[in-house]
């Protein structure tokens, strides 16, 4: 069959051409998805985590470039592209009402994109509910790997809130309450001496600057309160480690302080429970005590 037997065929059948049209669409995406791809593997003038972002992104846009040109020529088959722009008011009423939402979500999706406020592989909280790793940045649809293993997809025009800990740094903040028959100075030293024993053994995670000198080691920030739910006294321990290893040095953290706080015999802040009724005097147990 000559070329122009070819045109003819599609011609006579719209449905088989719109296939056509269709698969080389598709197979156009696939090359375009193909390059950027290759681009991306093969150069490094950008950070790799802000490379996978934007390549995410292009795929997005190419994506949804080829569904809405197969639509317009689906209309085109169909109906006259004059006729088409002629009732362009109305239509232009009724599709934006309608796609309000889509248009929120695209211009979410560009500024996640231009605002640098998150990247793909970064471990974010979504709307103070959410959280996980960001495995998919779209123009429509943002998708976040949960702890769990479940993968979540929300809609970039639904998300109010992101915080990113993924941002070049983290701070550890471990709070200890100690029972109010401990002695402050006591409990000060135990602490200070941990601070010592975190410097030495997390050391690797503590963010640096350049002349390789911690930008905040780990400190004792101070008594944070002297009533801590009527419990005791409450202390802080801070420190700022870098951003990849956030998670691994706050559980190595609370480890150290367990182990100090134990091989040091504080008392630790218990529950206090009350129960009181009229004409009878007040009960009071410990979370120690067993209540009968």
């Amino acid at each position: 069959m000559s070329l122009d037997d070819f045109n003819s065929y599609l011609e006579e059948n719209p449905i088989i051409r719109l296939l056509v049209i269709a698969a080389i669409l598709f197979v156009v995406v696939l090359i375009l998805r193909k390059v950027i791809h290759t681009f991306f593997k093969k150069t490094d003038f950008i950070e790799e985590r802000k490379e996978n972002t934007l390549e995410s992104m292009l795929n997005s846009i190419i994506s949804y470039t080829a569904l809405i040109g197969f639509i317009f020529v689906i209309l085109d088959e169909f109906i006259s592209i004059e006729r088409l722009l002629a009732g362009a008011g109305v239509i232009g009423i009724i599709v934006g009402i309608g796609a309000q939402s889509l248009i929120k979500d695209f211009f979410a999706g560009l500024f996640f994109l231009y605002e640098k406020q998150l990247h793909k592989g970064d471990f974010i909280s979504v709307n103070n509910t959410f959280h996980g790793t960001v495995e998919d940045i779209g123009l429509r649809f943002l998708k976040v790997r949960q702890w769990s293993g479940k993968l979540l997809t929300i809609s970039n025009g639904q998300i109010k809130t992101i915080e990113n800990y993924n941002f070049e740094y983290m701070r550890v903040i471990e709070k200890v309450t100690t029972s109010f028959h401990q002695d402050p100075k006591q409990a000060y030293q135990v602490l200070e001496k941990a601070c010592e024993r975190l410097n030495e053994e997390l050391h690797e995670y503590l963010k640096k600057d350049l002349t390789d000198k911690p930008y905040e080691p780990f400190q004792v920030y101070g008594m944070s309160s002297l009533n801590h739910e009527h419990r005791g006294y409450e202390y802080t321990v801070v420190g700022v480690v870098n951003d990849l290893v956030y998670w691994t040095a706050a559980k190595k953290t609370r480890l150290i302080l367990a182990e100090e706080l134990f091989e040091n015999n504080l008392f630790m802040a218990e529950q206090r429970v009350e129960l009181s009724s009229s004409g009878h005097e007040d009960h009071h147990f410990t979370s120690n005590e067993k209540l009968t």
